[in-house]
């Protein structure tokens, strides 16, 4: 079976971009998260607000800019080597 969308402050939360759950969901709810899907461009500020594959995000983090499309959802939060593969980086300008 595989998973379509999944929250997304679970995916930022496997994607190892933060260390908890909560931490991922604080800073969607703080409006820092920006989701480019279909041309269409919009801030996310819920939590539980599906991401799909092949949707663009863009925030900062740690004072660099960080930008990914979504490649997988993944089963769980495993080692950093399996989070790489649930994004790629875009080119940030």
């Amino acid at each position: 079976m595989t998973v379509d969308a999944c929250r997304v402050d679970v995916w930022l939360w496997r994607a190892r971009f933060f260390k908890t759950r909560s931490m991922a969901a604080k800073f969607v709810e703080e409006g820092r998260l920006r989701l480019t899907r279909a041309g269409h461009e919009s801030r996310l500020d819920k939590p539980a607000r599906p991401v799909k594959v092949g949707d663009q995000l863009v925030f900062a983090l740690g004072g660099r800019l960080v930008a990914v499309t979504v490649e997988a959802m993944g089963e769980r939060r495993g080692p950093a080597t399996e989070a790489r593969t649930l994004y790629s980086q875009l080119p940030t300008a």
